[in-house]
């Protein structure tokens, strides 16, 4: 197989994600498929200093007011600019999550005025990790978007598996859509439907896709597209617009040490599973009553590292405060949506410091906020995007205060994604 060019005069990708592991999701995706990818945690502050094919700012601005993701993501476009950014590509979730305000149509609207154009994509599917669209209809495996445990999500619930809907009541742009059918039919006809919908006055279509093989046909549609949105699945198809071709090289980290843990602040079905899983299997866990943080949460870090200490070095040992739908209505009903999730973040993130300054140096990261929270509360500024360990979650390798001066191995994972025994095979897959 081909390998990346040695180097990249200009940038030919510059990504804008409204999450953390959504970045790395990207990021994942665009290493498999042979470039060179740094991911930034927020906008740097002078130019980029190496050498790579694409990167990835990554942003917390899914669940931010509208004003502020849109202010965040201009920013990282003028960033992305100043470096020769050939294409913009803006990531969300997988299951698309927004709410009746956006913030996937409000910042797309922005994106799209500040480049001058007049039309771009937006598909959150990734088929490897079962999102599926049809007909314009959001797919997690077999179920519709709406049945699939994302109607419950504490933050943005999805109760609405039409996608031009969700989209059209967060934009001032008309949407319309580009069928299977069409999709089926290659690229060419792809581009065919695009000049329809433009001269329509159309200027966001969803796109169908069910399978790899539809996001590899699509992306040479959008090669001349000044503007891509979509979940990281369609990052699949454009790096051979480039002229890149998949290579190992792009994905090398450096050797790992240190100890292994695990932190997890998703209420997720998928990590809910991944958490009973690691238990089951003797894994030592510690759980984080967040009714217990409405004290503070000083004391509760410190009840958590005190039990850590001595179980360091054996074997992986997870903190988490994964919970069901019902406990977490609980706890929000009790201390307010934003103040639960915000100690919880906290929590987990002083947890997540703690343990590195204690000699962690692989550390995962469950759920898309807590990610966030933890990165930041680690000084993490830029990482190295490593191999997958599922579709969507690739080890990364940083550098951090935290740890002293050394380097951190880190994956950062979605809630939604991975199989159930996804902590276990991380730290094998790292081995």
């Amino acid at each position: 197989m081909t390998a990346a060019p040695e180097s990249a005069s200009v940038l030919l990708l510059g990504c804008i994600a409204d999450d953390f592991t959504g970045a790395t999701d990207l990021a994942n995706n665009l290493v498999r498929a042979g470039m060179r990818v740094v991911q930034t945690i927020g906008v740097p502050d002078g130019p980029l200093d190496a050498a790579v094919d694409a990167v990835v700012v990554a942003l917390k601005s899914r669940t931010n007011p509208a004003g502020e993701a849109v202010a965040q993501s201009l920013e990282a476009l003028a960033w992305l600019q100043a470096q020769g950014a050939r294409q913009i590509y803006f990531k969300y979730c997988s299951t698309f999550d927004s709410t009746p305000q956006g913030n996937i149509g409000p910042v797309t609207d922005a994106l799209l005025d500040a480049l001058g154009s007049d039309f771009t994509i937006a598909t959150p599917a990734f088929p490897d990790n079962k999102r599926t669209v049809f007909k314009g209809y959001l797919f997690v495996g077999d179920q519709l978007l709406d049945e699939s445990g994302m109607q419950n999500h504490p933050l943005t619930p999805m109760t609405d598996p039409n996608l031009v809907r969700v989209l059209q009541a967060q934009t001032r742009r008309r949407v319309g859509l580009i069928d299977h059918a069409v999709v089926a039919a290659g690229a060419e006809a792809i581009r065919g439907r695009i000049a329809q919908l433009r001269g329509e006055g159309v200027g966001i279509a969803i796109v169908d896709a069910v399978s790899n093989a539809d996001l590899l046909r699509l992306g040479p549609a959008l090669a001349d597209l000044p503007l891509v949105t979509a979940g990281s699945g369609v990052a699949i198809g454009l790096p051979a617009n480039f002229g890149i071709a998949p290579s190992s090289t792009a994905s090398a980290l450096p050797e790992p040490g240190g100890h292994r843990a695990v932190v997890s602040g998703s209420c997720s079905q998928a990590t809910n599973r991944q958490v009973a899983e690691f238990i089951a299997g003797g894994g030592p866990a510690f759980a984080v009553d967040p009714m217990q943080l409405a004290g503070g949460v000083d004391a509760l870090v410190a009840q958590a590292l005190e039990w850590a200490a001595p179980l360091l070095g054996a074997r992986p040992l997870l903190v988490y405060s994964t919970a069901d739908p019902a406990a977490v209505k609980a706890v929000q009903e009790r201390l307010g949506v934003e103040a639960a999730g915000a100690m919880v973040e906290e929590a987990i993130a002083a947890i997540a410091r703690g343990l590195v300054e204690r000699g962690v140096r692989q550390l995962v990261v469950a759920g898309g906020e807590t990610s966030g929270a933890c990165v930041q509360a680690l000084g993490i500024a830029q990482l190295q995007i490593g191999a997958q360990i599922d579709p969507g979650v690739p080890w990364c390798h940083a550098a951090s205060a935290t740890a002293g001066g050394q380097g951190l191995h880190i994956a950062l994972k979605s809630g939604n994604f991975g199989t159930d025994d996804f902590f276990t095979k991380a730290f094998a897959a790292l081995a």
